[in-house]
């Protein structure tokens, strides 16, 4: 089987990399400067050169704050590309995996949000992503839209690296308490990407919308508490912490407070689930940067 992965250098991309390299696949792995996402000529050059049997689109603006000042772009990348992505997965016969998020909901409601629920984005960034999602559903054929949240990996920039490096070089730090949701390592991730690649082959075609995080939740205070503990534990200083609400900490983009995603339909239809974030968190920072 040929996979074709776009988005070569991304956070998910480089734990896909790793998961996909003993499947027996042909991988091939493409940056922007192997296709350019505001060309479509461009993704359907690519496309009809390497036919693949699989994409997995992992490429995306993922700068939440930057795209409300650049919503063009951002809709360009992750909306429009999305669907001339469909548009060729169709006419080549191919399946297609596409990597959403919790932004496509406004975080109003009381519990975790499930595949049934409407979205409802508060910014520049969500409204591309679900018009990403509405591109492809569009086109429909042989899709999976994955939807995860709060993604962090010892690679690029993410919650993780930011805290790791601010606990050890300031004295107090302020996080953000008021915002749920699952704290989603990149590698679990890829490992539940694989497994659904393996299941597609067997046989399984239940395609669409399915929400893909790790188990359990917390807030990002919590989450950084959790980072602390580790760095503790390794014996190295950390900062005090101070949990406040978001009124205190503004940024460019409103966030969703709660960014729950239940993905008790991913387990029904794949029987694929995560594991809990803790869990993740710990496995993640025992692999080799």
């Amino acid at each position: 089987m040929k996979t074709l992965l776009c988005g070569k250098n991304g956070q998910i991309s480089h734990e896909l990399q790793l998961s996909l390299a003993g499947q027996g696949n042909e991988l091939v792995c493409l940056s922007r400067t192997d296709m350019d996402l505001l060309e479509p000529d461009s993704i359907r050059s690519q496309m009809r050169k390497h036919a693949p049997d699989l994409i997995i689109n992992a490429a995306g603006h993922t700068a939440v704050d930057q795209a409300e000042s650049e919503p063009e772009l951002a809709m360009e990348i992750n909306g429009t590309a999305c669907g001339v992505l469909a548009e060729e997965a169709a006419a080549l016969g191919a399946a297609l995996i596409h990597f959403s998020t919790d932004y496509v909901f406004d975080g109003a409601k009381t519990s975790p949000y499930t595949e049934m629920d409407v979205p409802a984005p508060l910014g520049a960034y969500g409204n591309s992503k679900l018009a990403g999602e509405q591109a492809i559903q569009a086109v429909g054929g042989q899709y999976l839209i994955l939807r995860t949240s709060w993604v962090y990996s010892l690679h690029g920039r993410n919650f993780l690296l930011t805290m790791q490096r601010l606990l050890q070089e300031r004295e107090e730090l302020r996080v953000v308490d008021d915002q749920v949701g699952a704290p989603t390592w990149a590698g679990s991730i890829a490992q539940a990407t694989s497994q659904l690649i393996d299941k597609w082959q067997a046989g399984n075609r239940n395609w669409g919308i399915y929400h893909l995080t790790n188990q359990g939740e917390t807030s990002w205070f919590g989450f950084a508490s959790a980072i602390a503990d580790q760095l503790k534990a390794a014996g190295k200083p950390c900062a005090r912490l101070v949990p406040i609400p978001s009124s205190e900490y503004p940024t460019p983009a409103k966030r969703p407070l709660n960014s729950r995603l239940d993905g008790r339909k991913l387990a029904q239809d794949w029987q694929v689930s995560l594991p809990d974030w803790r869990t993740a968190l710990a496995e993640c920072l025992r692999q080799p940067r």
